[in-house]
């Protein structure tokens, strides 16, 4: 007889093979199709919200790696906590103004500049949603769920008039002025950028020692002395006003064979010997406070002068301790122009080309090609010291990788200053995750200036600002709200398809236009003034409670999103728009360098999800530590992969030995029937749903993934699953033995099907078609909370004793096979002598101990034996024959030698 066709065998049809690539695109269909989201509102709709506010992610090209992470993770978030209990409410956005669409319509062979400017943005906006959709496309590829249909995008028209509302209130709490001062000044795209526009690069830069002669000293220096002065910018010398000296700082009168010269007492020798001076007398010292007002001759132009003036923020760490001061060109030199009345100077246009007041030797020449021939004019003119060459690191235009300039322009900025002290104790209040944020964002608004938010550009939300004939920006309450009355009914262009007065409320009179001429703003503003109104424009326009519950994105939003959202927040609803953010770090290859399309290395979320699937991609995405910067590559896939195959299959184990998803919940027995054995599996299903949830709640997505992966790995298919093999495939199908671990394994399958789900949404999603948990889908499920109506901490007790006295057998097993004395553990006999106390505990907890330890035979000795670290153990080769049946050796046999057991069974 073939006693195979007698056992149990495991039996599902839940695959082996995920083949996901191919069963996730319908898994998806069918959650749109049911319009899952809604229905996920529908069932928590009494529920307490959970808002994670969606940062808008910039409307141009296909996602990658970074976007897939960020969505994944921001998704796995709101699953866990639908899943808590939470009402979920998730509207994607997209960020959509701005240069990069700008260049990728020009690229169309649009030309802005002939064509009507209201023409020009319609193209824009056309372009702009085409974006949208293949974005959408993308994430919903990856298992994401949210408000799809009704997402929020920054050129929408109830949105732009939000934006408005918000300008206006800021700019009537007197938070927006117009202002000249130097600004990040982008050349190749002509227009302002924000700090977070700008990204650092290393630059090989010309470092420049250069002399001014003393004109007027004072009666403190003659016209035979030079001030020195260094700079890495020499294109600026020719907008030079003045020279900083720091009031508390010694500076020496030294003469060499190149003059006498003026500079840090404590650098006379190291600059002499860089200067290749022999000579250096020093003549007397000064303190720099003794130097006001003293002017020079500017080394470029006789008739020039430049003033020395006194300034804090002249340092000792680098050059000369005499800081050239062009207040057109930097922060620190336009501060202490302005306080020594100092114009300020530009002679750089737009395009970072020499005006036509330098001369023109130097007029029309870019500033880097500036750099070599004002340094030549100096040497020529006998005024250069040193031409050195330094790399440092410098800002560039984080579009066009190009170098910026700070130029100093007329630009529109939104007050810090006036607001300083609420910023930093809103950032207080929030909840930081990583704990490091909080600083990092406090250091940023402690030293940011204020924010210019302006830009020359087509495609954005216009500044709307109104001006009279005698050039006064009209900021009136009444003008803000019109416009945002006409951008909700005709959207933004209505602003470059009228004239300024037609932007008017009917009737408008100002005494600043007592012709009732008009004109308006034409510049554009920041799109992180954009973005960073979203809380206005998204969630108080729809309803939702101020402030969100997070805010989610990567680390460079500190100074991007988290930054912009949190001055207006605070500038117009008085508080931070979120009560904790959340960041992630930034995706590397397996080499750890940055991926980008230009260095070859990046990797489309969407090859990936077409090979492995989108589970294995969110697999990833929560077992790395994102908190700081994540690896991707074919060896880390490989790996996550292997992770998912041993999940999948202890899934499928547990699964096939349901009699082929026959047993289902209303035959699981009470649990307090158990024996402590499967009670213990219960034990441990609770603590792993305990930790996990917390974990969820954390954010630890990699502490769910190694907790979940080990409990499933070690506790159920090498320990549990291995012994109870011996249950489910030989005792009766319907004894009490085998229904005690058929219930033990379905309760892990719904236990661990829902803790999972998250993250493997699509793979529970299938385990849920055969176990039926829910009839329409396992998202609409809440974890399970396991009541255990029996003594916990008897039974971890207990079994902690038992898994001791295994860990020896197994020991002294495993020996023995190395010794050729066994195969399989189920030749072996054990002879066991343990204490009183550890042979109570077996007697109460182990009502077949051979089965337990996996051998075919074990006796209890008090004869002395191999000590091992609890009990002493021997092994011998079990006497008897083999059942054809179940493979145990057994002494006793009946027909064909089936074991006593084997026997009963087949004749019940």
């Amino acid at each position: 007889m073939d006693y195979k066709e007698t056992l149990h065998m495991p039996k599902t049809g839940f695959e082996m093979r995920g083949n996901l690539p191919k069963k996730e695109p319908g898994i998806q269909k069918r959650w749109k199709d049911m319009d899952l989201y809604d229905k996920m509102l529908e069932q928590r709709k009494d529920a307490k919200p959970f808002v994670l506010h969606d940062g808008p992610p910039y409307a141009n090209g296909d996602i990658h790696l970074g976007h897939a992470l960020n969505k994944i993770l921001k998704d796995v978030i709101n699953r866990s906590h639908y899943m808590m209990g939470d009402k979920i409410i998730y509207i994607p956005g997209w960020d959509t103004h701005g240069l990069p669409i700008e260049t990728a319509v020009t690229k169309l062979g649009y030309d802005r500049k002939k064509m009507p400017l209201a023409e020009f943005r319609k193209i824009c906006m056309n372009y702009a949603l085409e974006q949208v959709e293949k974005q959408k496309a993308g994430f919903l590829s990856l298992g994401s769920i949210g408000d799809y249909d009704h997402p929020y995008i920054t050129l929408q028209k109830e949105f732009e008039a939000k934006q408005i509302e918000v300008f206006g209130k800021m700019a009537t709490k007197g938070l927006i002025y117009k202002g000249l001062k130097p600004v990040i000044w982008s050349p190749s795209s002509e227009s302002a950028l924000a700090e977070a526009e700008v990204e650092y690069k290393d630059v090989k830069s010309p470092t420049i020692y250069v002399k001014f002669q003393v004109k007027d000293g004072k009666g403190v220096l003659t016209s035979d002395d030079y001030f020195v002065i260094w700079t890495t910018t020499p294109w600026t010398i020719p907008a030079n006003l003045g020279i900083s000296v720091h009031p508390d700082f010694d500076y020496a009168l030294v003469k060499t064979e190149k003059g006498n010269l003026i500079m840090l007492a404590e650098m006379v020798d190291s600059l002499c010997d860089l200067f290749g001076l022999v000579q250096r007398d020093v003549i007397r010292t000064y303190k720099g406070k003794e130097f006001e007002y003293i002017t020079c001759t500017h080394p470029l132009y006789e008739d020039r002068e430049s003033i020395l003036m006194c300034g804090e923020h002249v340092t000792a760490d680098a050059g000369t301790g005499c800081v050239h001061t062009a207040p057109g060109f930097g922060m620190d030199d336009f501060i202490i122009g302005n306080k020594y009345n100092l114009p300020v100077y530009v002679n750089v246009d737009e395009k970072g080309c020499m005006t036509e007041d330098c001369g023109e030797w130097l007029a029309g020449q870019y500033v880097e090609d500036a750099n070599k021939t004002v340094t030549m004019r100096l040497d020529e003119l006998g005024c250069l010291l040193k031409l050195q060459f330094i790399t440092h690191s410098y800002p560039h235009d984080w579009r066009t990788k190009k170098p910026v300039i700070y130029r100093a322009t007329t630009q529109w900025f939104a007050s810090i200053d006036k607001i300083r002290d609420e910023l930093l104790e809103q950032i207080h209040n929030v909840e930081w995750t990583p704990s490091w944020g909080e600083q990092r964002m406090h250091n940023m608004i402690a030293d940011r200036g204020d924010w210019c938010i302006s830009r020359q550009r087509a495609w954005g939300v216009p500044i709307p600002i109104i001006y009279g004939e005698d050039d006064t920006p009209l900021i009136d309450e009444e003008i803000f709200k019109h416009v945002a009355e006409l951008f909700a009914e005709y959207g933004s262009n209505v602003w470059f398809e009228r004239e300024a007065k037609d932007l008017l409320p009917e009737g408008y009179t100002s005494e600043h236009s007592p012709n009732g001429v008009f004109r308006k703003e034409m510049d554009t503003m920041d799109v992180w003034f954009d973005s960073g109104s979203s809380h206005t424009g998204c969630i108080k326009e729809r309803g939702l409670d101020y402030p969100v519950d997070l805010y989610f994105e990567g680390s460079d939003q500190y100074r991007g999103w988290f930054n912009s959202s949190l001055i207006v927040g605070t500038a117009v609803h008085g508080q931070a728009p979120y009560k904790a953010v959340l960041s992630h770090g930034f995706v590397m290859d397996e080499k750890g360098q940055k991926m980008s399309k230009s260095l070859w290395n990046a990797v489309a979320p969407g090859e990936i999800t077409k090979k492995y699937g989108a589970d294995i991609l969110r697999l990833w995405a929560c077992s790395v530590d994102y908190q700081a910067d994540v690896s991707m590559g074919q060896n880390i896939l490989k790996q996550v992969s292997d992770n998912y195959r041993k999940v999948r299959n202890t899934f499928r184990f547990l699964m096939a030995n349901l009699d082929d998803n026959e047993f289902n919940k209303e035959q699981c027995l009470p649990f307090n029937e158990l024996s402590k054995l499967n009670q213990y599996i219960l034990v441990l299903l609770k603590d792993a749903s305990d930790y996990v949830i917390k974990a969820y709640n954390e954010y630890r997505f990699s502490d769910v993934v190694s907790y979940l992966s080990n409990l499933m790995t070690n506790d159920l298919s090498a320990y549990y699953l291995d012994y109870t093999k011996d249950i489910l495939y030989i005792e009766n199908v319907d004894s009490h033995a085998r229904r005690e671990v058929q219930t033990v394994l379905y309760t892990a399958v719904e236990v661990l099907a829902k803790l999972w789900n998250p993250i493997l949404c699509h793979t529970c999603e299938e385990i849920n078609d055969f176990m039926k948990f829910n009839s329409e889908s396992i998202q609409l499920e809440s974890f399970v909370s396991l009541e255990l109506d029996f003594d916990v901490e008897d039974i971890k007790a207990k079994m902690k004793t038992l898994f001791e006295i295994r860990k020896d057998v197994f020991k002294a097993l495993e020996e023995k096979r190395s010794e050729k004395l066994i195969g399989k553990p189920l030749e072996a006999k054990v002879n066991l002598h343990v204490s009183p106390e550890q042979k109570a505990v077996i007697d109460e907890m182990l009502s077949n101990v051979p089965q337990w330890f996996t051998v075919s035979q074990v006796e209890f000795t008090n004869d002395e034996l191999t000590q091992y670290e609890v009990c002493q153990v021997s092994v011998e080769k079990a006497q008897g024959t083999v059942c054809p049946r179940c493979w145990n050796i057994t002494t006793t046999s009946h027909e064909d030698g089936l074991c006593d057991r084997c026997f009963d069974v087949l004749n019940k």
